[in-house]
């Protein structure tokens, strides 16, 4: 999260659907996917992408003169298994992997050190039944949404973990999941990137996401004149919510007609 971002804690009214832009014209729209596009699943693997949703992203870039992009603490591989054939950018790991596009990459290779952490905390999570531990490449995850009981556990081995790899990376809390993953890049610091290239540049950015790591976006996009949107409860500095990922869709399918 940038230093900039606050949660304000008295923000628990949820923003009818009309709140949101009625018109795609002059806007960048970027999207969190899990629990924003698509609603969140027992295991990381049992996501599912509704049917027509991949159609209706493809018909908003159109709209948008292709200034949507994918916002996800996942990988770009994850990503484009998603949605293969969605020609937009896309931001995996937050903000570590970016594709452009234009069809170029820019990847974080994963550290020999990393991969040694990743497979010293997949040995400890042997002694935590339903705790999950995602490779993401350049990162890793461990989640707990089926074993809430291993929470301690899990965030004590993180904590462990990120000190013997020193300050290249961060430790970050989401939902039911602890992640380690370089430093120095964020949700927000994504889509900075992106609003400095064309085909973002010059238009007004709107930020939508569900989760803690998506609160890095809300303040950059809000300062660059744009429009900060929280879905589902929970404290936030968004300047509006939303109840539920179907209502994302929702719009996404109005404005992109």
């Amino acid at each position: 999260m940038t230093g900039s971002a606050s949660l304000d804690l008295g923000r628990s009214d949820l923003a009818p659907l009309g709140s949101l832009p009625s018109s795609p014209d002059g806007l960048a729209v970027f999207l969190d996917v899990d629990g924003t596009l698509l609603d969140f699943a027992d295991m990381p693997d049992e996501v599912v992408v509704p049917q027509g949703l991949a159609e209706d992203l493809a018909r908003l870039r159109d709209r948008l003169g292709g200034a949507l992009a994918l916002v996800s603490g996942r990988g770009l591989s994850y990503l484009r298994t998603l949605f293969p054939a969605l020609p937009c950018a896309m931001a995996g790991l937050h903000g570590v992997e970016i594709a452009w596009g234009d069809g170029t990459d820019a990847v974080r290779p994963r550290s020999p050190d990393l991969r040694a952490a990743k497979a010293a905390l997949s040995e400890a999570a042997r002694a935590w039944p339903g705790v999950l531990v995602e490779d993401k490449g350049a990162a890793f995850a461990a989640h707990y949404r089926l074993a809430p009981g291993f929470a301690p556990a899990v965030e004590e081995w993180m904590r462990a973990l990120a000190g013997t790899l020193g300050d290249g990376v961060t430790m970050q809390r989401g939902k039911c999941v602890i992640e380690i993953r370089p430093s120095g890049h964020d949700k927000g610091t994504a889509l900075a990137a992106m609003m400095a290239r064309a085909p973002f540049d010059g238009r007004r950015p709107v930020a939508i996401g569900d989760d803690l790591t998506d609160e890095a976006m809300f303040p950059v996009a809000d300062r660059l004149g744009g429009l900060s949107v929280k879905v589902g409860p929970g404290a936030t500095a968004a300047r509006l919510r939303v109840p539920a990922p179907s209502d994302v869709r929702a719009w996404i399918r109005s404005i992109g007609a």
